[in-house]
This record gives C-alpha cells, sequence and structure tokens, in this order.
C-alpha cells in the first residue's frame, strides 16, 4: 500500500475517505460546471446589457443584421475567455505551480532537466493552456470576420465576400490590428504545444501578453483627447482580468488534479497574491478610464453609466470573496500555512512539492472537509460573478459612452499632432501644475514602491538591517518616475523640443540614480526566500534574467556606456523621435528603454547589485569621463545644427512661443548643461565608494599581518638580505 493510500483511509474515528470523497465530488462538479456555467451567465447578462443599452438596435442604413449585432459580442466573449483561460494557465505555470520535484545539484545539465519527470498539475495545466489556445486563434479568426461584417453592414454579405474582406484586413487599420491578433494568437498557441522547459514557458508566458497591446490600441481613437490615458488603463484592465480570471477558470478545470495535494494551500496562496495585485490592477485602471467615458453626474444615470456602477460592484465583490479566501479559508486548507511565504522553507508544507504530491494530509476532521469544499465552491461563485463582469465589460465596450471618443471637428495644429489641447505657455510653475497622468507608469511606480517598502518593512521585522537611506533613494527615484512620465515635462515635451530634452535627461542620467542607489535586487534576494519545491517565484525569475547572458552583456560597463551615449545619436538624428512623437507604443518604448539604458550604465559605475562585471575604480572614472565628454559633444552638436531636427513635428506645433530652432538651441543648451550635475553626482559617488574600498582593504591587510606576524614582511627582508649576502 503507498503512502497515499495509506493516508487516505486513517483518520479519526474513520472519516478521512468520507471527506476525501466529498472533496473530489465537489472538484468534479466545479470542473464540470465552471466553463459551461461561465458562458451560459455572461450570454444572459450580456444580452440584458445589450438591450439596456441599445447596443444590439439595428441601425438606420446599412445594418449589418444579427451577426454583427449579437455575433460580434458572442464571439467576442469567447474571445476574451479562451484568452484569459490561456494566459491564466501560463502564469500558473510559470509562477504558481511546480513544474517537478526539487533538484538539489547545484549545477544542473539541461539534460538533467529534460529528463525529470513533470509534475501532474503542471503537465495537467499545460494541457488546459494548449487546449485554450486553440479555441482563442479560432475565435480570434471568428472576431475578425465578424468585425469586418458589422463595420461593413449590409454590403458585406452581398458582391465578392472574401476580396471585400481581404481588403479590410491589409488596408483597413482596425482590420490590420485584428490579422496581428489572429497570428500572435496562433504563434502563442504553436509554441504552447512546442515547449516544455521551465524558461521556455515563461518566455511563452510573456509572449501571451503582447496580444493584449493592439487590443488596447483599439479602444480609444487615435486622434481622440485621452488617448495615452484610455489605451494605458484599458491595457492595464486587461492585463488584470487575464490573470485572475484566466487562473480562476484553469484552477477550477484542475480542481480534481489539485485536490488531495498536501502543498494546496500554498499553492492557493501564491495565486491569492496574484489576485489581489490584478484585484487592485483592475480597480485603478478602471477608475482612469471611468474618468475618460463618464465625466458629469447625470452621465453616471445613463445606461452605460448604471452598466459601470454595477460593473464596480461585481468587481468589489470579487474582492470582498478574494479577501474571505486569503482570510479564512486558504489557512484551513490541509497541509497548507496561511502564508504563502513559508511556501519553500524547511519544516513547512510547502517545502517539498514531491512530499506534498506523496502524502495528503489526514486529518479527517470536518473542519479540514469543509475548508476544502468551502474552497472550491468559492471558486465556483467567483467564476461566476466574473462572468458578469466580462459580460458586462464586453457590451461596455460596444456601447457609446457619455463621452464620445471622437476627435475634435476643427482641431487646432497642436491637437493634429499631439491629439490634446495645447497646453497654456510654459512657466517655471506650469512645470509643476499641468499632469496627464499616465496610468502605465503610475502603476509601475507605485507598484515598484510598495513592493519595496515591503521587503523594507519584511527584514526589519525579520530583525536584519537594511539602510533607511536606501529605502529613501528608491522612493525619490520612483517619485521622480512618476513626475516625469506624467508632469511637465511629459506636457512640454511633445509640444517643446527643449522641454523633451528635459524630459529625456531626467529619464537617462536623474532617474537611474537613486533608483541604482536603493539596490532592489539585493533587497529581493535578502527579503524573499528562493523557491524549494519545484516552482519559480518573482525572485527565482528576476535573479535568472539578471544572471542571463544576454542581459550580463548590455550590463557590461563598455556595452552600458556606448548603449548609454550612442542611443541619444541614434534616437535623435536616424528618425526613431518621430516615431516616439506620433505614435503611442513609441512613446512607452522610448521611456522604457532610456530608463533601462541610464540605469544600465549607473549600475555599472555604482552599483552593488549582481549581474554587473564592473571595472576597477580607476578604470569606472576614466569611462565615465569619456562617456560624459562623448555626452557634451552630442549636446554642442544640437546647439550648432541649423536645421530643425523632426522640424515636420516642432516646425508644425502652432504655439508661437518661440521660433522652433531657437527652441531647438535651447534644447542642445539643456543637453549639454543638465548632464553635469548627475556626472559630478557619479564621480563622487564613485570616488567615495573607492575611498571605502581602498579603507576595507587596508583594514583586511593589516587584520592579516596581525594573524600573520607581519610573515610576509619579514620573508621580503629576508629575501633582501639574501640578495645582499650573496653580492
Amino acid at each position: 500500500m503507498t503512502t497515499t493510500q495509506a493516508t487516505r483511509t486513517t483518520g479519526p474515528a474513520g472519516r478521512g475517505p468520507a471527506g476525501a470523497a466529498a472533496d473530489r465530488r465537489t472538484a468534479r462538479r466545479l470542473r464540470l460546471a465552471a466553463l459551461p456555467g461561465f458562458i451560459v451567465l455572461g450570454a444572459v447578462v450580456g444580452l440584458l446589457a445589450l438591450d439596456s443599452t441599445g447596443a444590439a438596435a439595428p441601425t438606420l442604413l446599412n445594418d449589418a443584421g444579427p451577426l454583427g449585432r449579437f455575433g460580434l459580442p458572442a464571439a467576442k466573449f469567447l474571445f476574451n475567455t479562451a484568452m484569459a483561460v490561456t494566459i491564466g494557465a501560463l502564469v500558473l505555470a510559470s509562477v504558481v505551480l511546480p513544474r517537478s520535484a526539487p533538484v538539489r545539484r547545484r549545477h544542473r545539465d539541461r539534460k538533467a532537466d529534460a529528463d525529470q519527470e513533470l509534475d501532474p498539475a503542471w503537465s495537467a495545466c499545460l494541457r488546459v493552456a494548449e487546449v485554450a489556445s486553440v479555441a482563442w486563434t479560432v475565435s480570434a479568426i471568428g472576431v475578425l470576420v465578424l468585425t469586418f461584417v458589422d463595420t461593413a453592414g449590409a454590403q458585406a454579405l452581398t458582391g465578392d465576400f472574401s476580396a471585400q474582406l481581404g481588403v479590410y484586413v491589409t488596408q483597413v487599420p482596425y482590420g490590420q490590428l485584428w490579422t496581428l491578433i489572429v497570428v500572435l494568437a496562433a504563434i502563442v498557441s504553436t509554441l504552447v504545444f512546442a515547449v516544455r522547459s521551465f524558461t521556455g514557458i515563461g518566455l511563452v508566458t510573456v509572449l501571451s501578453f503582447i496580444p493584449l497591446v493592439p487590443q488596447a490600441l483599439m479602444g480609444h481613437a487615435a486622434e481622440a483627447s485621452g488617448h495615452m490615458q484610455a489605451v494605458n488603463s484599458i491595457g492595464l484592465h486587461l492585463v488584470a482580468v487575464v490573470v485572475w480570471l484566466g487562473g480562476l477558470l484553469a484552477l477550477a478545470v484542475l480542481a480534481p488534479v489539485l485536490t488531495g495535494r498536501g502543498d494546496l494551500g500554498v499553492l492557493v496562496s501564491r495565486f491569492s497574491a496574484l489576485a489581489l495585485f490584478a484585484w487592485a490592477l483592475m480597480i485603478v485602471s478602471g477608475f482612469f478610464n471611468a474618468l475618460l467615458r463618464v465625466d458629469s453626474l447625470a452621465d453616471w444615470t445613463t445606461p452605460y453609466g448604471m452598466l459601470v456602477v454595477v460593473k464596480i460592484a461585481l468587481t468589489a465583490a470579487l474582492g470582498v470573496i478574494g479577501w474571505w479566501h486569503r482570510s479564512f479559508v486558504i489557512g484551513r486548507l490541509a497541509g497548507s500555512p496561511a502564508d504563502g511565504a513559508a511556501a519553500g522553507r524547511p519544516g513547512t508544507a510547502g517545502a517539498s512539492s514531491a512530499a506534498g504530491r506523496a502524502t495528503v494530509q489526514a486529518t479527517g476532521t470536518s473542519g479540514t472537509v469543509s475548508s476544502r469544499v468551502e474552497f472550491w465552491r468559492l471558486i465556483g461563485i467567483e467564476t461566476l460573478l466574473f462572468s458578469a463582469v466580462m459580460a458586462l465589460g464586453t457590451v461596455l465596450a460596444r456601447s457609446q459612452p457619455p463621452v464620445p471618443d471622437e476627435p475634435p471637428a476643427v482641431p487646432t495644429p497642436a491637437e493634429r499632432l499631439t491629439s490634446e489641447p495645447l497646453p497654456p505657455e510654459p512657466t517655471w510653475a506650469t512645470f509643476f501644475t499641468e499632469w496627464q497622468l499616465d496610468p502605465l507608469w503610475v502603476v509601475v511606480a507605485v507598484g515598484l514602491a510598495i513592493a519595496y517598502i515591503a521587503g523594507f518593512v519584511r527584514l526589519r521585522r525579520r530583525g536584519d538591517a537594511w539602510p533607511v537611506g536606501r529605502l529613501i533613494l528608491w522612493l525619490v527615484g520612483m517619485a521622480l518616475l512618476v513626475y516625469v512620465t506624467s508632469g511637465g515635462p511629459m506636457v512640454y515635451g511633445r509640444v517643446l523640443f527643449s522641454a523633451h530634452m528635459i524630459q529625456h535627461m531626467l529619464i537617462v542620467m536623474f532617474i537611474p540614480l537613486p533608483m541604482v542607489l536603493g539596490a532592489p535586487i539585493t533587497l529581493l534576494m535578502r527579503a524573499v526566500p528562493a523557491r524549494t519545491d519545484g516552482s519559480r517565484g518573482a525572485r527565482d525569475w528576476i535573479l535568472g534574467a539578471v544572471h542571463h547572458p544576454y542581459l550580463r552583456f548590455w550590463a557590461h560597463p563598455v556595452v552600458a556606456a556606448v548603449n548609454f551615449s550612442g542611443s541619444l545619436v541614434v534616437f535623435y538624428y536616424s528618425g526613431l523621435m518621430w516615431w516616439a512623437l506620433s505614435t503611442h507604443i513609441g512613446h512607452e518604448l522610448m521611456i522604457l528603454h532610456f530608463t533601462a539604458a541610464g540605469y544600465m550604465f549607473a549600475q555599472a559605475m555604482i552599483g552593488i547589485d549582481p549581474g554587473v562585471s564592473r571595472f576597477r575604480y580607476p578604470l569606472r572614472l576614466l569611462l565615465l569621463l569619456i562617456t560624459m565628454a562623448f555626452h557634451a559633444f552630442f549636446g554642442l552638436s544640437i546647439m550648432a545644427s541649423t536645421t530643425l531636427i523632426e522640424g515636420d513635428w516642432y516646425g508644425n506645433i502652432g504655439h508661437g512661443w518661440i521660433p522652433a530652432i531657437e527652441d531647438q538651441v535651447r534644447g542642445g543648451e539643456i543637453a549639454w548643461g543638465i548632464g553635469e550635475l548627475p556626472t559630478l553626482a557619479l564621480a563622487i559617488i564613485a570616488a567615495v565608494q573607492w575611498s571605502r574600498s581602498s579603507d576595507r582593504e587596508a583594514k583586511r591587510r593589516d587584520r592579516a599581518e596581525d594573524r600573520s606576524g607581519d610573515a610576509e614582511l619579514k620573508a621580503y627582508n629576508d629575501m633582501l638580505a639574501g640578495l645582499d649576502r650573496r653580492r
């Protein structure tokens, strides 16, 4: 008899087998009812919502018929469900479930990893992702075709359908985006079937989020005001939904496989942390988006506004269920600690996934049985509530909001280029009072600040020291990141070259300094324990990326310096700047690239985090001098230029405050002068670190000499004496 069989047939008063049977029955029922119930309830709520908003009413001219009015929302609902399950299952496989039994060899080879027996739950999770990815691809094709039918109306069903569809997918921007989504979904599906390594699945998981980008871009007119806020809030909302909903549905389908595992509580606790993050992200992104769609109190009383209110109420109910999970249910699950942080520590249920699979906690108490049954039931209720939320979201995306997202009838030159009204003439005050919040970078900065504070508090509670100064520096860096991406530098950077240069220099030279001095990777290594149950968490993935040869190449001091300086020339003189000014993706990638370039360079100069092969201090200062000399030359070249950089943009913005060529000269002066302060700061910090390093080395040598009795000096003197005697 195996250990599992033995534990299942024992228990106080013989109640163990009955409890396990009840748990298995509940799990099987949940698996059978989850997806059908989700789809049925979503269809009912969707039809009611379509009727209340009038989104399914026939149009007066060129009506597409039932295919467009009802078929398209139904196809989008199925598309969103399949997409969520695919991504959610991949997330579970990447950061929640163990891939295999723990491997305790210090150096693992690929062949040994490939020969490992895969965890049944991990394999089942990938099978769920495989099926869902196929459904995702097929439903994406269906949405593409039905979107064409809805756009073309009755004309789509007359004439050459395939020829018209071909024109739609190749020449119409909306059709091109949906075609891109189909291709990306097909690529993800192919890779899900082909990849089984842990790193490969992690990369596929990252790739699976890319189709969310074109969906976010389609959610708001590019020429309408608030495009940046709308696109980023929609994108963040989609990320939250697919992680939370997809994980829920995947857990529901995997319920029979997970039932009976000794580490169930640990796994659920990990997902609960993800769900908490997703819930907060849904609230924040929904708030940003609602401010653009609903303006006055009267707007909230419209059918659109009422649906938003209902969706908010349901989202709050989902948050309450999640809180109930974390507070009352997860801690009572058999064989799991209440705190997911205990996972992977020796002596806990998460210490070994193999042990968790081989033994089932045989408490046999009614409390344990009821807690597991209660958990699966709550998963079912949460899934059904999410069905209503997603149905409402699908209908809202199809309905006309009270505040239309249409471009102005007679746009100004600034509105033609930036899609935003021209801000007031810049002053020192307006650079701090004019704001256009970018939800993406606000969430990134606030999220990283909260994560750093959580790590700091965890170390302090554990009795470990961590300098308060590093915490303050990190928070200063995050505050600067919010200001530069949402405050005056961003607002005026799109209409003035000089303001753009201020934004650029702050991103690449000022923000990275406090971030690097905060030593976030070192804090992560000390505050978060490594997983030992065959799974990977944030710590494992981040450290794996930091030590990966690809990132180590870009972190090399010479490469980092070339990237830091050379990127400026390439960006301003190759036409990439136009892409960053005129497209949403280009703008966000510009911020990401130059923040990373500045961070890598500062890390090579003054950082302490791992992953960088730093030069000795004299070479660091020499490299800093060469890099900054090149940077000064770049600023002087802009000052001396008589040709406008991106003149089609800055020359036609129409503000009338200052001639564009004079503003460009001012921008060159800023590029030359603003680099002096961070350069001086880098040099001073490097010199201080050099001095401290020398002091530590001197003290180390003094201690060594004290221990050896100046043996090295005596040996040297003896050598000199021997040479003297030979003479």
